[in-house]
């Protein structure tokens, strides 16, 4: 797979110094600049250290099983045209070499929800998945609002789907609210009278986009 990160820091330069040192134990395949530079830092078939702790499916050591790209980026700001079509450019080509799928391009936030929020909320995921690079939900806001309020068994049916499109549920499928966060976060469905478009929306994906939970 594929993890997308910002890197919280002031500067492109400032995120390669610490990418490139080894006393700081952390890596990543690669890193782009806000202009849109790119620094290949890890060989694609090598494990990197970027993605840490966490779970997406059935995979519990992501970082053996995946690629990850930085995103220069403090994480409240916009991620600029150039920035994003490198990423895409970028994405491309990783995508063809290993053969993956558009439904395996994550955000940190999505295999680490307890502790991470990277790319965050000013990341557009919709973009790239126009051009087939990631996975958006095929349904309409509009079709699912007023429906508003949370009982127990709605929460039950939202992780229930979440499960199924590779987010780590706690064993009785309850949606915690990092979870729901994250998922909130990347695909739009944050909001009090959100209920209904949000389980919409992780029924879609999961339909859609079932992951294999045997890793």
């Amino acid at each position: 797979m594929v993890v997308l990160h910002y890197t919280a820091m002031d500067t492109a330069k400032a995120a390669l110094e610490r990418l490139c040192d080894p006393e700081v134990e952390v890596s990543a395949h690669y890193l782009i600049s806000e202009s849109g530079q790119i620094w290949q830092l890890v060989d694609e078939d090598k494990r990197a250290w970027h993605a840490g702790a966490g779970k997406w499916g059935g995979v519990s050591d992501v970082n053996s099983r995946s690629i990850g790209i930085e995103l220069a980026n403090r994480g409240d700001c916009p991620f600029p045209e150039p920035q994003m079509a490198a990423l895409e450019r970028l994405l491309t080509g990783t995508m063809k070499r290993w053969n993956i799928p558009p439904e395996r391009v994550i955000g940190h936030s999505d295999m680490a929800p307890d502790r991470k929020q990277d790319p965050g909320a000013r990341f557009d995921w919709r973009r790239l998945a126009l051009q087939g690079l990631s996975v958006w939900p095929d349904i309409q806001r509009a079709d699912y609002a007023g429906q508003e309020g949370w009982d127990a068994l709605a929460i039950l049916e939202i992780g229930k789907s979440l499960k199924t499109f590779g987010y780590v549920m706690p064993d009785n499928d309850m949606a915690p609210i990092h979870v729901y966060n994250a998922f909130c976060t990347r695909f739009g469905c944050a909001g009090p009278d959100n209920r209904g478009y949000a389980i919409a929306v992780a029924h879609d994906l999961a339909t859609r986009f079932p992951v294999k939970q045997d890793g």
